[in-house]
């Protein structure tokens, strides 16, 4: 496994990030355990959660999916350097004043670290911009848990281009800690998040991107192909968005190089993701082995220059 630098992190990741949204929603404790042993036994790594998944789920709080790899990891005696933990704080559905104002941090950073059983995050993310939070108060936040050996770098989430040339000007004369990881949107069929002044301004400044919805809540493993494959499945609602003349010719691509390739959609948009200019590595969700074998398979997978440049004109 050739493991990638995250930015100035320090840290190394898999080029590909178990997405721990899945756990304790669509996997079960038990499913939830044996993907993340077969996680690590392929030689991967890296695994994203936050505090506010699942909160969604009906009778759910937020916190189980952090809960469970957490157990996950006391259970199964895993050495802790053996895994590289990103979660995040700050998400709106709480439906409160919390987000990134700095006694909320704090605490929710003390709450993540009871949940997962641990003494450090590696990677802790400002889940969602906070306009009624200056970036001070934020990045002053996070200096305070990096100086006590509580998160080993700091990042952020769904920040554009002028949010986060903002933060970083903001924090250099305060003399505070940047955002040194960025987690955007970034898929074969949403590009325009990622691709152009935020892709070029994070290889500037050297820093790391972890991207999320790798295939567009399930739309680019090929399954959701009319309204009525979406209908009566749990990710079909937010894929059925894909289903537009845009969606319909990536699809098309993706069948030529399957054909080309022998490889499975899901694989071939991953290993796109992996040939892209300033990601370091996309995160992909799984609730079953054979989906994880699949992205075991992406991670290996070469695609030519005229299928990258086929792909790239279809998306």
């Amino acid at each position: 496994m050739q493991y990638r630098d995250l930015g100035r992190t320090g840290i190394r990741i898999s080029p590909i990030v178990f997405g721990g949204n899945v756990f304790g929603w669509t996997a079960d404790e038990q499913t939830s355990f044996s993907l993340l042993d077969a996680w690590l036994d392929a030689g991967f790594n890296a695994i994203d959660t936050a505090d506010v998944y699942s909160a969604w789920v009906e009778g759910h709080s937020g916190g189980e999916s952090e809960d469970i790899i957490g157990r996950w990891m006391k259970a199964h005696k895993v050495a802790r350097e053996k895994a590289v933990i990103v979660t995040k704080v700050g998400h709106p559905m709480w439906g409160d004043q919390k987000r990134l104002k700095e006694k909320w941090i704090l605490q929710a950073a003390e709450d993540s670290l009871r949940r997962l059983q641990t003494d450090y995050i590696d990677v802790y993310l400002a889940h969602f911009p906070d306009k009624d939070t200056p970036y001070e108060e934020t990045l002053g936040a996070m200096a305070k848990l990096k100086e006590q050996g509580k998160i080993r770098s700091i990042g952020a989430s769904n920040l554009d281009a002028d949010q986060l040339s903002q933060s970083l000007a903001a924090v250099e004369k305060a003399g505070l800690p940047r955002y040194d990881v960025l987690q955007p949107e970034y898929n074969l069929h949403n590009r325009s998040l990622f691709e152009g002044p935020l892709a070029e301004l994070c290889v500037k400044e050297e820093i790391g991107v972890i991207s999320f919805y790798a295939l567009a809540a399930g739309f680019l493993t090929g399954k959701y192909r009319s309204k009525a494959d979406t209908e009566g499945k749990s990710r079909g609602g937010s894929a059925a968005r894909y289903l537009d003349e845009r969606g319909f010719a990536i699809l098309g691509a993706l069948d030529r190089v399957a054909e080309e390739t022998g490889a499975k959609p899901a694989e071939i948009s991953i290993a796109w993701l992996l040939r892209k200019r300033g990601l370091t590595a996309p995160i992909a969700s799984a609730t079953s082995k054979a989906q994880l074998d699949s992205i075991v398979n992406a991670a290996a997978l070469q695609l030519t220059d005229e299928q990258m440049r086929m792909l790239d004109e279809a998306g």
